[in-house]
């Protein structure tokens, strides 16, 4: 059976004390050629979240689609938080053809780069007028294939760090490249809508996906996927084989984290799950405020980009100097933070100045958290079960979350029968932004509990 030992980038009581690091560290290290390539991977990794996600309600929005049949689309994005069923098969199994030639990661990121193209060609070529059910083929074929890229990323990111500091930076690198996609998708796509269309817009999207496609043949195989490749290991179509790869990372990951396995689990599931609830109901929001394209994008790609990659560094230099643990403290505070900006807006109008803040509110507070749950769930990952347990623990992050919000369209709309739209909007927004409560409690006990463990292990 494979080595199901503890990652050199766990967390433990045994590791040297991480060394400070400042704004200067996190900026010098993306000159780093693994950073770099970090980089480019973060962003192939957000380029088609948003596409099949708000961006698409927004281009249904504005085709005069229904705010609960906006809720349900989002469904598509369930792909994400079930990626767990087929991550053994990503983690023990070369990709078809391009497996041989590029290694296992490297094999499963590009054939996971040319589907996602693919799908967002078809999104293009179809459109809303073409029908819902085929768009929605394609949006599940494009959401599925970025799953399964984010598991093999995830997987190459964590196996090529070599200490916890690293792993911090990588994990900062990658949440960068990945904000900045999300904000290319977010408001860079909308000037290009207004001056060529949706369809034109999604087209250009799909031939992007080049650029992580790019950094896949630039980067180099992970020396420990090899060698955990090649340690023992039963074949997946063996029945221990496949005991190995479905099973085996449940076992590991509860056996080396043991009563607290449970608690980790719970907390991540509640962690972002305001952001969940109130994504598909963003977009819509802005176009029945009266907001154009041309200014939510001019927004977003100003104050929310300078936000967001503040939030990231932030997010980076709190992970390497506070620890994984109050770094998760501090992102579930600042998380909600989004939901009320956003309940503010609704409630005062259709205001630039606002609508700027709410940006750079929600923008700083989404890279910080980002950043402290990725790097968190880094840290608890085994060797030779990377890609399933990483997996794992992303669809518990996002399962909740992706199945309520699918459900957020119809409670605006329940909402507003009784209250004007706005006052819907706003009311959604602050429920949303309560419902975080709980993940800070949980975030401040697991830390402790952490802790306490570690020094009893110290003894």
């Amino acid at each position: 059976m494979t080595t199901s030992e503890t990652s050199p980038n766990a967390t433990t009581a045994d590791q040297p004390e991480r060394r400070s690091t400042g704004w200067r560290d996190v900026l010098k290290a993306l000159g780093r050629p693994r950073v770099s390539i970090m980089l480019l991977l973060g962003f192939s990794s957000g380029l088609p979240f948003l596409l099949t996600g708000n961006t698409l309600g927004f281009w249904l929005r504005e085709g005069g689609i229904e705010l609960a049949t906006i809720g349900f689309l989002s469904w598509v994005g369930l792909a994400y938080s079930l990626k767990f069923l087929w991550a053994p098969i990503v983690d023990k199994v070369d990709a078809p053809v391009l497996g041989r030639m590029l290694g296992r990661r490297r094999g499963w990121m590009a054939l996971s780069q040319l589907a996602i193209g693919a799908g967002l060609v078809g999104m293009s070529i179809v459109g809303p007028e073409g029908g819902l059910g085929l768009l929605a083929v394609f949006a599940l074929l494009a959401a599925f294939a970025s799953a399964t890229q984010d598991v093999v990323v995830d997987a190459w990111r964590i196996e090529c760090a070599a200490s916890d500091e690293e792993l911090g930076l990588l994990s900062a690198a990658y949440q960068l490249g990945y904000r900045a996609a999300l904000l290319a998708t977010d408001a860079l796509i909308l000037f290009l809508a207004a001056a060529i269309g949706w369809s034109g817009s999604y087209l250009a999207a799909g031939i992007a996906m080049g650029i992580g496609l790019a950094a896949t043949l630039a980067a180099k195989e992970p020396a420990r996927t090899e060698l955990a490749a090649v340690a023992g290991a039963p074949t997946l179509w063996s029945l221990r084989g496949l005991f190995d790869a479905v099973v085996g990372p449940f076992i590991a990951f509860f056996r080396t984290h043991r009563e607290l396995a449970l608690l980790m689990l719970v907390t991540i599931s509640l962690y972002r799950l305001p952001d969940f609830l109130m994504g598909p109901m963003a977009n819509p929001l802005y176009v029945d405020l009266g907001l154009t394209k041309e200014a939510v994008g001019s927004v977003r790609a100003t104050v929310g980009l300078w936000a967001a990659v503040a939030g990231v560094a932030l997010g980076g230099i709190s992970a390497v100097r506070l620890g994984f643990g109050p770094t998760l403290i501090l992102g579930a505070v600042l998380g909600p933070a989004s939901n009320i900006a956003f309940s503010v807006m609704a409630w005062t109008g259709p205001d630039i100045g606002i609508f700027a803040t709410a940006m750079a509110i929600d923008n700083l507070s989404a890279g910080f958290a980002g950043v402290a749950l990725v790097a968190y769930m880094s840290s608890l990952t085994s060797i030779g079960y990377t890609a399933t347990q990483y997996a794992l623990l992303t669809s518990f992050y996002a399962l909740l979350g992706k199945l309520l919000k699918g459900f957020s369209g119809g409670a605006v709309e329940w909402l507003s029968s009784a209250y004007d739209l706005m006052t819907a909007y706003a009311l959604f927004f602050l429920v949303t932004a309560a419902i975080g409560i709980p993940a800070v409690i949980l975030c401040a006990f697991l830390d402790r509990a952490t802790r306490r463990r570690d020094r009893l292990r110290s003894i």
